[in-house]
């Protein structure tokens, strides 16, 4: 850590949590005749850093982005200093808004096998806005703290157009003195070290983010079925709709509405959150709503692609088609695997619905006859031809748990060597490829999938090796999970909702606003709870349900929103919109996922 000429800056240090790191309060003394405006930064070097291996939770993983990446985002690359690399936001050095992070801390590992540092501060400092950063210059890895931010060497506002840096100002004034306060952490070789360090890091936030959840459980999975049936339910011809504007005046360009006229099979609309209608209409006794399940179910059940398994999305104006990747023809694995394992929970609920039972078979087996010995089960499948059409990634994942639920001996045998593949991406902590929409970026929505996989695998074989696979897979996703509240400008929309972010995730590194899809594996991470006799993965499971119990609207005009409705994004730093803004349409499956982690709660709590 270096001292600036115009500043004097004193250490006092202190042991943090039992020798897990070090507490540093750093007292700055501006030294100057006139105010300054100007940033400090504090910073810890890795040596004999050839390939660094980074981790900011929630918005940077390793490289980051895989060079041939579809989706632009940052991107670490080793010597990448010139401007025209820069343009293409790849460089050897980035900083960031601390709001950007599910916790403000940066980690780096030397290279495969060796130990590195981590730093970290909170969101807010006396002087603004914390930044945080990562630079690799001639063999040496630097991981810093900086207050208040100044980002480089390009902003990102969520699309592959780098924005001018972004930069807080603190104007000192000559004399002035504050205290700025980090803690800093030596790492082992095992890139599993960030999780003790974020446990405690979330513990000491969580003592100054209360939960604040809007309406109890049960309401909220009331609210958000009517929602799914009154706003996204269309019985022409039995879809959910994925979005529905929040004002019903407002159109589009072509003067229709800006509601999307389609449906995913699985992930962003279809099964999952259709199941999720028909286990809460079965719990209330509504028949309404389990009506609307089973005329969606049905309608996806009976119209399977020429391959064998379900397509990717229904539109309206041309019916079924291909997932939303640059494949021609391509169908997404975690999107149809998603589709049936619901479908399997589905047909629990109610055995007697043959075409579901088929559907079930089809995907099934149809996904098994293409594994690939290694046990792959694919990224991309031709919706025509059956050809695998990428391997690339982890988006198979959550076959294994569709297999495994579906039951059988070829089910379970298939989904052990998919579960042994798979395992090298939890292991080198970089999932990728669950979303159809980011590529092959590490999302959030991978640790969930790993997290249902293994946990399925466990629950079928009482084998250790994938209770451990899915802790570790826990430990990663909640990388994702904000462990403190964003402060929000006044006059915004979350501002004076006093929206406490504590519990949400950032989809991504690629798309980097909260949303409530870790309500997926709700139940999961209670079992996962009971199973490792570690409570820590119920409180933080409790902690989302908790989270996107807010802006659940409880009435018409609560939030701009009709009642039922549940907003996708929450933007939390600058990206894609102002911090403090708040998505004005309801997604199927925000508020699918809202009633799913509720009526998964509810059952498992009896």
């Amino acid at each position: 850590m270096r001292e600036a000429s115009d500043f004097r800056v004193e250490f006092r240090t202190s042991a943090w949590d039992d020798g897990l790191g070090t507490e540093v309060i750093a007292s700055a003394t501006y030294l100057g005749g006139e105010p300054l405006d100007a940033a400090l930064r504090f910073e810890l070097d890795v040596v004999d850093s050839d390939e660094p291996w980074w981790l900011i939770p929630g918005a940077f993983y390793g490289e980051n982005r895989p060079a041939a990446n579809d989706r632009v985002f940052p991107r670490f690359e080793v010597g990448a200093d010139s401007a025209e690399q820069h343009a293409a936001m790849v460089s050897s050095w980035w900083q960031f808004r601390s709001d950007r992070a599910a916790t403000p801390a940066v980690f780096a590992w030397a290279g495969e096998g060796r130990g590195g540092a981590a730093i970290a501060t909170a969101e807010s400092s006396p002087v603004g806005l914390t930044g945080v950063g990562l630079a690799h210059h001639d063999g040496v890895a630097t991981v810093s703290v900086t207050f208040p931010f100044r980002e480089g060497p390009v902003s990102y506002y969520g699309d592959g157009d780098p924005r001018p840096v972004e930069t807080a100002h603190h104007l000192w004034q000559p004399g002035e003195q504050v205290e700025l306060r980090f803690t800093t952490h030596e790492l082992s070789a095992d890139r599993h070290d960030y999780a003790p360090v974020l446990r405690v890091l979330h513990e000491r936030s969580a003592e100054t983010a209360p939960l604040r959840p809007w309406v109890e459980i049960d309401e909220a999975a009331d609210l958000a079925a009517e929602g799914l049936l009154n706003w996204h339910f269309d019985p022409d011809p039995g879809v959910l709709l994925e979005t529905v504007g929040f004002d019903r005046e407002v159109t589009g360009r072509d003067g229709t509405s800006v509601d999307r006229q389609a449906m995913h099979v699985g992930w962003v609309s279809g099964i999952p959150w259709a199941h999720a209608l028909l286990a809460h209409g079965h719990r209330v006794g509504d028949d309404a709503e389990t009506r609307a399940a089973r005329t969606v179910i049905d309608f996806i059940a009976d119209n399977l692609s020429p391959s064998g398994t379900f397509w990717g999305v229904w539109y309206r104006e041309h019916g079924w088609s291909q997932s939303w990747t640059s494949v021609p023809g391509g169908l997404h694995s975690r999107t149809l695997a998603e589709a049936t394992l619901f479908l399997v929970r589905a047909a629990a609920l109610e055995p007697d619905q043959a075409n579901w039972s088929r559907a079930i078979r089809s995907n099934l087996d149809t996904v098994v006859a293409r594994q690939r010995d290694d046990g792959n089960l694919g990224s991309i499948h031709d919706a025509v031809t059956g050809e695998v059409r990428s391997w690339n990634g982890a988006s198979g994942l959550t076959w294994i748990a569709a297999l495994v639920e579906a039951g059988g001996d070829r089910y379970l045998d298939a989904a052990r060597r998919a579960g042994e593949y798979y395992a090298r991406f939890v292991d080198d902590e970089y999932l990728c490829g669950a979303p159809e929409d980011v590529d092959l970026a590490p999302t959030s929505e991978d640790g969930y999938s790993a997290v249902i996989a293994y946990m399925a695998l466990h629950r079928a074989t009482r084998e250790s090796r994938w209770l451990e696979l899915a802790r570790r897979a826990a430990d990663w996703m909640l990388t994702f999970r904000y462990s403190y509240d964003v402060s929000f400008p006044e006059h915004t929309l979350l501002g004076r909702y006093d929206f406490g972010t504590r519990g949400g995730d950032q989809a991504s590194s690629s798309n980097q606003h909260l949303h409530a899809y870790g309500l997926v594996c709700t139940a999961e991470m209670l079992e996962l709870a009971r199973e490792t006799g570690d409570d820590h993965y119920r409180m933080r499971a409790d902690e989302t349900l908790a989270c996107f119990r807010q802006f659940v609207a409880r009435e018409d005009g609560d939030f701009n929103a009709y009642r039922g409705m549940v907003s996708e994004r929450f933007y939390q730093t600058s990206c894609f919109q102002p911090k403090g803004m708040l998505l004005t349409l309801s997604h199927a499956w925000s508020v699918g996922v809202l009633l799913l982690g509720c009526e998964q709660s509810i059952a498992v709590r009896g």
